[in-house]
């Protein structure tokens, strides 16, 4: 076969080849599954907001304290006419010893007074006080601790002064309380007479007015019970009599009178 023969064949080769299958690359697009929203639309409702703990709004200092002298003064009340102690004293002594019924004993054991556990044979709690964990007096109810308070101040011989006071002599109570040893913080007096004043707690014993610092002791002698800002002068010119007859009647050296001092006025 000749050159010339073999070129047609040869060319007809070459385009079958060039025309046989080409492996091709494919991409796929995943499409992302369609979310279908479906919007109820609600009638048109009044907004209602209830009243639960979590929005309601908390009681004042001053409305704590208001509602602690309702929830208790009838059983200061009761205490002042079994014991002979002025009921706006016990008052205001609970409310600055118990913060006004949330402090800590009076919520845990009813203890208003921090009364501890001497002599106790009913249920207790331990409390950081003076010392820690001490041991306090847990009560069923608050009276049971007005009433122990109440049994604490009349049996203890360092109190008995005070049972010479008159009931309305809430002034001469709060010092002798701190002359007799039952607080330690100088103020203390000034804090029970500033809470009696505010909220009127003097009416609780039957008083209109802030009591008188006189009493009658059982001697049937007229004493003055030693307040704050009190002197020797200031009390003579109060009882008409003069600064040396007081200092006579009281063995006094000098002119020092010390809060909470009873000082003889005359001995009629």
């Amino acid at each position: 076969m000749t050159r010339q023969s073999l070129l047609p064949i040869l060319f007809a080769f070459i385009i079958m080849s060039g025309c046989g299958p080409r492996k091709k690359t494919v991409y796929q697009y995943k499409a992302k599954p369609k979310v279908e929203t479906t919007v109820v639309k609600q009638p048109d409702q009044p907004a209602v907001v209830e009243e639960t703990p979590q929005n309601t709004k908390p009681l004042s200092a001053t409305e704590r304290t208001l509602a602690y002298i309702e929830a208790y003064s009838d059983i200061a009340i009761t205490e002042m006419n079994r014991y002979k102690i002025p009921a706006s004293i016990t008052i205001a002594q609970g409310i600055l010893e118990s913060g006004s019924g949330i402090g800590t004993l009076a919520i845990r054991a009813n203890n208003h007074f921090g009364i501890k556990c001497h002599e106790w044979t009913g249920e207790r709690v331990y409390h950081d006080d003076d010392s820690l964990q001490e041991c306090f007096r847990k009560y069923d109810d608050p009276s049971g601790s007005f009433e122990d308070h109440s049994i604490f101040l009349r049996n203890r011989s360092r109190y008995s002064k005070l049972f010479d006071l008159d009931l309305k002599d809430y002034r001469g109570w709060a010092y002798g309380l701190k002359a007799a040893g039952y607080a330690t913080d100088p103020k203390y007096p000034d804090k029970l007479i500033s809470i009696i004043e505010r909220y009127e707690l003097y009416k609780l014993d039957g008083s209109e007015n802030p009591a008188a610092p006189v009493a009658i002791n059982p001697s049937n002698q007229k004493v003055h019970f030693v307040r704050k800002g009190d002197t020797l002068y200031s009390i003579s010119k109060t009882y008409g009599v003069t600064v040396d007859r007081l200092k006579q009647l009281n063995q006094l050296n000098d002119d020092n009178i010390s809060i909470g001092q009873d000082l003889v006025i005359d001995n009629d």
